[in-house]
């Protein structure tokens, strides 16, 4: 391992141990105070490089301070015929030193803005892949990925660089007006009163921008949004022929932000004028009065030429002082949008991350067969709060034995899906409890749980990189033998030796370079090389053809013999071999049992079954199954309408 790479790990495993103490603590701050907290904290951190980058450039200001003072001795010399040579020595020395150390505080405090940004971006992403999926699915993606990233830059520039900006050209100020006031009080005070005004103004435009801010970063975030909404779509925006309407609606996002983006730009273009305005009056004033006091001898000119350098020394930091106040008020508008992301509820929660800390994943992916793999008791969970509409799931209770098939079929809306998710603690149960081998999931640390489920969704999950990576996902140290087992098993072999480069393939967003059936194999390939103990399969068959169908269906009954599979299928094709089948209706179980059981003895089961028997019947002219007699007609909506 390199050292950068030595550096950037060693970091990484900080910031992770930080986040722990970031979350409750930040959770009570924000309760007490407006304030940001978990960006401000990790800042904390880097402020011995901060205050040291500080502290050498106020160095190179002190040295830069003196400037005009030894040039103002300089004149003295040459006046009075003295050598010039010790002067000059001096005064290079200040320039040295003036350039060296800025270069230097430059650098360090550079050095802390990345370090601050790149602790606050690994926060960001190690709480945004373990946010709970409810609180992420209210958060608008392309709003995220713009806090994340230039959110994320503004504050780094607030924190380092304008933090950095302010006290060096304060102390620049500060200073200057300490030794102009030594040189000539009454020229001082008018020097004031022209900068004074220039200052006061100043400031409201300070407050101006940070508001305006605020507002671009809002409108920047809706754009962005909606970009991201079209792009993952973009296929159906084609389809629809809805270019023209989504730029028309997105150019008007981009107008918005670019309106409040022109606002923020011209008061920060106000901050100079209204300096170059103050301080040009004040030159003006300085050296009229100046040279009518040199002309009666009440000032030397020596004085006169260092009060006007210094006065020449400290516009440009004065100018900077405001234009970082005004850089520091944009900053804290993305900080704190950024810290909004930090507070979003966690998965599992951190006392539970915390509690399970320090306990390894079992390296056992079996479950004893003398108990059920998985038993659901009276499961009840909803969507939202009581009052947004009724229960997705009622008391639904099952057990699934340790090893074969249990399918479940039902209408659209049945709870299906839901079900998966509970299973991986993707929710949290409303009531009831879900058990694993006899251990009640609430219990189980969620790496424990989610080694021993595997889980392919209905939405297959490709992902940009190689077919290996996708494959070993789940599985990174797996052998080649694993991989090459779980492709033969997935009906992906001779699909991958097709390809130009193997398993080396690239494949871009979303698996494209696959079509969908294979893109579903893949992913089935992957939750197969995890080896779980539970297999959950989502319309896992959905885009497979006939052949492939078939050949899955060999494959799931070798899994099956080794553990438990749950599977939802809409293919009557897929449920007729099951050890068990789950008929689910209205977030309810109806009935339970074997292909024939269910087709003599439940109405919904043969409703959702015989549509899918009748197509069979008129392509391949089998005997038409029986209706039961207590299922009554099944009428044309019926056999077109329902699926699995």
């Amino acid at each position: 391992m390199s050292t950068l790479e030595a550096n950037a790990s060693s970091r990484t495993l900080h910031v992770e141990s930080q986040d722990e103490r970031i979350g409750p603590a930040h959770a009570r701050r924000r309760g007490g105070g407006p304030g940001p907290a978990a960006v401000w904290y990790l800042a904390r951190r880097h402020r011995a490089l901060l205050a040291t980058g500080i502290v050498v450039g106020l160095v190179g200001v002190t040295a830069q301070l003196a400037q005009p003072y030894a040039i103002g001795e300089l004149i003295k010399q040459a006046g009075q015929n003295k050598p010039l040579s010790a002067s000059i020595i001096l005064l290079v020395a200040l320039f040295c030193v003036d350039g060296g150390f800025s270069a230097l505080q430059s650098y360090l405090i550079g050095r802390a803005g990345e370090n601050i940004v790149y602790d606050v971006r690994m926060l960001l992403t190690r709480r945004l892949l373990r946010v709970d999926l409810s609180a992420y699915g209210k958060q608008q993606q392309g709003d995220v990925l713009t806090r994340t990233v230039a959110d994320t830059s503004l504050a780094k520039i607030a924190l380092s660089q304008s933090l950095a900006q302010l006290v060096i050209n304060g102390f620049t100020v500060a200073g200057g007006v300490i030794v102009m006031f030594v040189i000539d009080v009454w020229m001082m005070l008018i020097t004031l009163a022209c900068l004074g005004i220039a200052s006061a103004i100043s400031l409201f435009l300070a407050r101006s921008v940070r508001r305006a801010a605020m507002v671009n970063r809002e409108d920047t975030s809706q754009y962005g949004s909606d970009v991201q909404r079209v792009l993952s779509a973009l296929p159906t925006v084609k389809a629809s022929r809805a270019e023209d309407r989504e730029t028309h609606r997105i150019g008007l996002l981009a107008w918005k932000a670019r309106n409040s983006g022109v606002r923020v730009n011209g008061l920060n273009a106000l901050f100079m004028p209204a300096m170059n305005v103050g301080t040009q009056a004040a030159l003006a004033v300085v050296v009229g009065v100046g040279m009518t006091r040199v002309t009666r001898g009440t000032m030397s000119m020596a004085d006169l030429t260092a009060f006007v350098m210094y006065l020449f020394y400290m516009v440009s930091p004065l100018v900077l002082f405001f234009l970082a106040i005004g850089q520091f008020q944009q900053g804290r508008a993305a900080i704190r949008r950024v810290d909004e992301l930090t507070v979003l509820p966690q998965e599992g929660g951190v006392l539970d991350r915390m509690r399970h800390k320090s306990r390894p994943a079992p390296a056992k992916k079996s479950l004893s067969e003398d108990k059920d793999a998985v038993e659901f008791r009276d499961v009840r969970f909803r969507y939202g709060s009581a009052d947004e509409g009724a229960e997705t799931l009622t008391d639904v209770s099952f057990s699934v034995a340790s090893r074969g098939m249990t399918a479940i079929v039902g209408p659209s809306g049945a709870g299906k899906t839901t079900l998966f998710q509970l299973v991986e603690r993707f929710h949290a149960l409303d009531g009831g409890s879900i058990l694993i081998g006899g251990k009640d999931i609430e219990t189980m640390p969620l790496s424990t749980l989610r080694g021993l489920v595997g889980y392919v969704q209905q939405d297959t999950a490709a992902m940009r990189g190689t077919v290996r990576e996708n494959v070993v996902y789940a599985q990174p140290e797996a052998s080649e033998e694993q991989i090459r087992e779980v492709l033969e098993l997935a009906g992906l072999t001779k699909v991958v030796d097709a390809m130009p480069d193997g398993l080396d393939t690239e494949l871009g967003d979303q698996g494209s370079g696959l079509s969908g059936g294979q893109r579903q194999r893949l992913c089935i390939a992957r939750a197969l090389l995890q080896k779980p103990a539970v297999l959950l399969l989502d319309e896992a068959t959905s885009h497979l053809d006939s052949d492939s169908e078939r050949e899955f269906r060999e494959t799931l009954s070798k899994v099956s013999s080794r553990c438990a599979v749950i599977a939802i299928a809409h293919r009557i094709s897929t449920v007729v071999d099951a050890d068990k089948i789950v008929v689910m209706a209205d977030g309810q179980v109806q009935a339970s049992g074997k292909h024939e059981e269910l087709m003599k003895r439940n109405a919904l089961y043969y409703r959702l079954a015989n549509s899918q028997l009748q197509a069979a019947h008129s392509m391949s002219h089998t005997p038409e199954v029986p209706q039961p007699a207590h299922a009554g007609p099944v009428s044309a909506a019926d056999a077109a309408g329902n699926s699995l």
